[in-house]
């Protein structure tokens, strides 16, 4: 057993005071997501067994900062209740002296997620993809129905103020890590500002990153709804403004034939929530320009040093083309330098020179 191991285990035995042992079982890494580590394994304990999840505080600085551990586990504990097919919270490890950093333990739920590809068989059946597609609007409507009062997640934030919130994180980080002018981006940042609407009336639970790859699958139902880093309270429109801007993006069911049109989709969100989808295409422009900054950071942090994941290359390539989808949506038809985007050439060959040994 690894010291890591023998941490953890002990740490979890704490959690279960009336059990006579408790064990670990296949322990492993999961290398799907980018802003967050997270560690697979079973619980043993007195012959029971449980598959759990690790979310583990990414290293600082990270992809998303800052970094609200404690907020996530917060909105899955009080999501218990509710029909969100959310994991439930575990447990919190706050102090960070444990692993080296905080983390929580949430249930493993099953099923397939659907974001880097469909197998010919799904894609063969249009039926259960439109079910699928109509179970991922449920569901974010589901989140939006959440009954802050009750839940007691009125108290995780100001709603009223998330617009203005938001819109001074993201555009503050393009100026925390530009090399130099950026003129696309800034001028999506720049529009995307002077547009700003009066925000949507109802202030609801946001998940932050609605995106269809975000959500397993059990057959043609909806069996998970994973990564609430960036949930809090605020306007609903933005996540529909993001569901928006991912649906057809290549490997999601959103894409497959059979699925939902996104205006069906919006239609169907608003039959369930009963609020008024407006401002379509600003909400959409607003979270284009989240996606291009969040793809900046990447590059930021390997041009930095702060990583050599090459995952985090191929994010930043995409900014360019993540910017104008901000600006198309935005009416804005202008031919702007993307400027320097990527990691410094230097960077990027000593991340190739790595890959190879």
């Amino acid at each position: 057993m690894s010291a890591m191991e023998e941490r953890l285990t002990g740490w979890l035995a704490e959690q279960l005071p009336g059990a006579a042992a408790v064990s670990i079982e296949g322990l492993d890494r999961n290398e799907v997501g980018h802003s967050a580590e997270t560690l697979l394994l079973t619980v043993v304990s007195d012959g029971d067994r449980q598959d759990v999840v690790v979310r583990m505080r990414p290293p600082s600085p990270g992809l998303l900062e800052p970094y609200d551990l404690a907020r996530q586990f917060t909105i899955l504990r009080a999501l218990e209740p509710t029909p969100v097919r959310s994991p439930r919270a575990l447990w919190l490890e706050p102090t960070g002296d444990v692993l080296g950093r905080d983390f929580y333990v949430m249930e493993r739920l099953p099923g397939q997620v659907y974001e880097r590809g469909v197998s010919a068989e799904v894609q063969a059946d249009p039926e259960r993809v439109r079910r699928m597609s109509e179970g991922i609007v449920e569901q974010l409507a589901a989140v939006h129905r959440v009954d802050l009062q009750a839940t007691g997640l009125a108290a995780v934030a100001d709603g009223r103020t998330f617009l203005n919130r938001e819109l001074d994180r993201w555009i503050g980080e393009i100026d925390r890590v530009k090399r130099g002018p950026l003129p696309a981006l800034e001028r999506l940042a720049e529009v995307v500002r002077e547009q700003q609407p009066d925000p949507c009336p109802t202030v609801t639970l946001v998940h932050g990153d609605p995106k269809p790859g975000n959500v397993a699958f059990e057959g043609a139902e909806v069996s998970a709804v994973f990564d609430w880093e960036l949930a809090t309270v605020g306007d609903p429109l933005a996540d529909v403004g993001y569901l928006e801007a991912n649906w057809t993006l290549p490997g999601f069911i959103t894409s497959v034939p059979g699925a939902l049109t996104v205006d069906e989709a919006v239609a169907r969100w608003q039959e369930l929530t009963g609020i008024a989808a407006e401002h379509r295409s600003w909400y959409r422009g607003f979270q284009w320009l989240k996606l291009s900054v969040i793809v900046l950071v990447a590059g930021h942090l390997v041009d930095a040093g702060h990583s050599d994941d090459p995952r985090f290359v191929g994010l930043a390539h995409a900014v360019p083309f993540l910017t104008s989808f901000g600006l198309r949506d935005m009416d804005i038809d202008e031919d702007l330098d993307p400027g320097p985007y990527l990691p410094r050439p230097e960077r990027l060959r000593a991340i190739e020179g790595a890959g190879r040994r």
